[in-house]
């Protein structure tokens, strides 16, 4: 019996709603050329907690902004066996109300969940985009565990998208999926917008070299060899950490948060609403994570112009081309990254030939409107040509 799918309604899916920001702008043109767009994701970042206030979810507020249709189904970001299987169970339900022509899904936890279920309602196309792998830093049966969920991803999608290169490299290398796998563009998933992300002139400029972290706080951001760098420098330099410490994930060590907090070098700014003026004082961007699938933090700072201080690891490594338009260090390793940072500070030459390459070669691949259309492009390829 065929199954009668809403021919054009894409359901797209994050484990929480502020992970589909990735996704304003693109649902605009989307709908314009005759899609329908549903997003489902937990009501709010907390997953199966209930919001504690009476005001709208930040799932209904994405909605509301987007102009489309949203949908709640809690989903919890840690490993959790019983919540998982209720999760799958309400996803299910979903689908088979909607009748989705496609279910694209981002995010760990909301990828094994949407092509498990997609997989049972026999939802005709079925993506995921691998944003990240978290297994590569993982250990022990955690390890294990994660692998057999992105082979579970992959097996039952139809469609496997890895942001970048290198994410394509480990899914292949580990014989995570023998499927066809592809890179959209240079990678990416959602491009950099050229109009918003530019230098901007600051009033008063710090006499010190000045380095900035964006990002969440967190140790696998590689926190520990930042204050290491720092504890080195000793007053050669100043850092802008921007960002919030987050307790539940990978919090970092008490002595490097506390370092973090009472340096005369560090100014803590916490999480911001608009990180550019902070891009804007600095001198370059610092940014020692473990892994990513593909940093946006690295390129918004290119794109204002900013030379970067970045880990080898996947993405980081696709943006950056060492001596051109940064630096790259191995990941973990505080020395190398002391060293970089000093080189910085004492060769302005090479900060300055660095920055002036940094916004022309973030703006030849990942201009927001070429990774836009990418997406599209693939979007008309994949689906479905007769209704079903």
């Amino acid at each position: 019996m065929k199954r009668n799918s809403k021919k054009n309604k894409i359901i797209r899916a994050c484990t929480v709603p502020q992970s589909l920001g990735f996704l304003r702008g693109i649902i605009t043109e989307l709908k314009r050329e005759g899609y329908e767009v549903v997003a489902v994701s937990s009501s709010n970042e907390a997953g199966f907690q209930k919001n504690t206030y009476s005001e709208e979810s930040e799932l209904e507020k994405f909605g509301k902004s987007e102009g489309i249709r949203t949908i709640p189904v809690a989903m919890e970001r840690h490993i959790s066996p019983a919540k998982d299987l209720k999760s799958l169970w309400s996803m299910v339900k979903v689908f088979c109300h909607e009748k989705p022509c496609m279910v694209h899904s981002m995010t760990p936890k909301a990828g094994l969940i949407c092509m498990l279920a997609a997989w049972l309602t026999r939802v005709p196309v079925r993506v995921h985009t691998f944003t990240g792998l978290v297994w590569p830093t993982a250990k022990g049966m955690k390890r294990y565990i994660l692998m057999f969920a992105d082979r579970l991803i992959c097996a039952c999608a139809t469609h496997i998208v890895p942001e970048g290169e290198g994410v394509k490299t480990d899914l292949l290398n580990h014989k995570i999926t023998r499927k066809p796998i592809r890179v959209l563009g240079h990678g990416n998933v959602r491009g950099v917008d050229l109009d918003y992300w530019k230098p901007m002139e600051m009033v008063t400029r710090n006499d010190r070299f000045t380095f900035v972290f964006v990002g969440r706080i967190v140790r696998d951001k590689g926190m520990h060899e930042l204050a290491e760098a720092m504890r080195t420098l000793n007053g050669r330099c100043r850092l802008l950490l921007v960002g919030p410490f987050e307790e539940d994930l990978a919090p970092i060590e008490p002595e490097d948060k506390a370092f973090f907090m009472n340096s005369a070098d560090v100014e803590v700014m916490g999480a911001q609403s608009d990180v550019r003026p902070f891009y804007a004082q600095a001198d370059a961007l610092v940014f020692p994570s473990y892994r990513e699938g593909f940093p946006n933090v690295v390129l918004e700072a290119g794109a204002m112009g900013l030379p970067c201080i970045v880990t080898d690891i996947n993405g980081s490594r696709e943006i950056i081309e060492h001596g051109k338009n940064g630096l790259i260090v191995p990941p973990g390793d505080a020395h190398a990254l002391c060293e970089a940072m000093k080189m910085f500070i004492e060769q302005a030459e090479l900060v300055k030939k660095t920055a002036q390459n940094a916004r022309s070669m973030i703006a030849s691949r990942f201009e927001q409107n070429y990774v836009r259309r990418c997406l599209k492009d693939f979007y008309k390829e994949i689906m479905p040509k007769k209704g079903l």
